[in-house]
């Protein structure tokens, strides 16, 4: 009885420490990962390390406890270092490029939350900048992320938020003026909502003259649906003013008079139901973490202003700048936990 009694004893601090270690893990994983599922990568990230230091730390005290000799002890210490070791250099290659790919892409700033890129063949935008990956959507609504050695390594083309230029491409055959074709095509770029529009004769073909038509948006936003408007207006201004457009080898087996147009009836222009556009359907996780961190740098801001205004404020406007600088550091505290902006702001109400 005795032999159990201490063989009892030896074994309670093991139990002890390990039902501590187990419960301290669960606690650290649920108050900083676990109630917050919303959280993206980027802040994900350095919750994820702090469990993970939390987790070695926990697995040495259990060694450390284990009711062996001291120089066993020492021994599975060591054995678990060496173990640790080796994982971490057998990783750190890839780990440790993306996260320098990722701090280089930080201090750079090519592009931010929100932006439209263009990877290879991949284009689509910003919705999310991680220290190892950076996550977009593209025109299909799908999401894919790139590490960050991939987006250092390649080409990154970057729609300029300030306005971007949308083009129209066809090709009209030689027997048409090139000023006429030129004066309907800056129409129809004007008529499509685009500013300083111009043509270029992109190149003379052995059987037509291909034309672009370039104007600036400034709302980029709304790319997809402008150039998809682009085209129409393109169509339907060539057509009212008699411009055919068809391939110059065309060729028909029916017999027509030579002054036949192939130019479709102007149709009576009806109201559209109003529907929601396409960039709100294809890109709404990036137009979120658009707002949100648009959202976040302007309480930044005025938390920012506060605190530079309060030390010449009177006692009276003390307090209540002291208020409001306290909402707007509870609100960045939302911000950091993943809320919305539209959840953001019912609270505010």
């Amino acid at each position: 009885m005795k032999k159990v009694l201490e063989q009892v004893s030896l074994v309670l601090p093991l139990l002890g420490t390990a039902t501590g270690v187990l419960l301290v893990l669960l606690f650290a994983y649920w108050f900083l990962l676990g109630r917050h599922s919303s959280l993206g990568n980027e802040r994900k990230f350095p919750r994820q390390l702090l469990v993970l230091g939390l987790s070695l730390v926990g697995i040495v005290l259990i060694a450390a406890a284990l009711p062996v000799s001291e120089g066993t002890r020492n021994q599975i210490i060591a054995l678990i270092g060496v173990l640790i070791s080796g994982v971490i250099a057998f990783s750190s290659t890839t780990i440790t490029a993306n996260m320098m790919a990722g701090m280089m892409l930080r201090t750079t700033r090519p592009f931010r939350v929100g932006d439209f890129i263009r990877v290879d063949e991949h284009f689509g935008r910003v919705v999310e900048r991680g220290l190892l990956d950076t996550e977009i959507q593209t025109e299909q609504r799908e999401l894919i992320s790139f590490p960050n050695t991939f987006l250092i390594s390649h080409p990154v083309s970057v729609v300029r938020s300030s306005g971007a230029i949308v083009s129209g491409t066809l090709s009209l055959g030689y027997e048409i003026p090139h000023a006429l074709v030129e004066k309907h095509l800056i129409t129809a770029a004007r008529e499509a909502g685009l500013d300083e529009p111009f043509v270029q004769i992109v190149e003379l073909g052995n059987f037509a003259i291909t034309y672009r038509v370039n104007g600036l948006l400034v709302e980029v936003s709304s790319l997809l649906s402008t150039r998809s408007k682009l085209n129409r207006r393109i169509l339907d201004t060539l057509h009212a003013n008699g411009v055919e457009i068809v391939s110059p080898t065309f060729m028909n087996q029916r017999r027509l008079d030579e002054s036949a147009r192939f130019i479709p009836p102007v149709a009576r222009e009806e109201a559209a139901p109003e529907t929601t556009s396409p960039e709100q359907i294809v890109f709404d996780k990036a137009e979120q973490a658009e707002k949100r961190e648009a959202a976040r740098q302007k309480v930044q801001q005025e938390l920012a202003e506060l605190e530079s205004q309060i030390k010449a404020a009177g006692a009276e406007e003390k307090e209540r700048m002291a208020q409001l600088i306290t909402e707007k550091k509870a609100q960045l505290a939302e911000f950091e936990n993943g809320n919305d902006v539209d959840d953001t702001e019912r609270q505010k109400e």
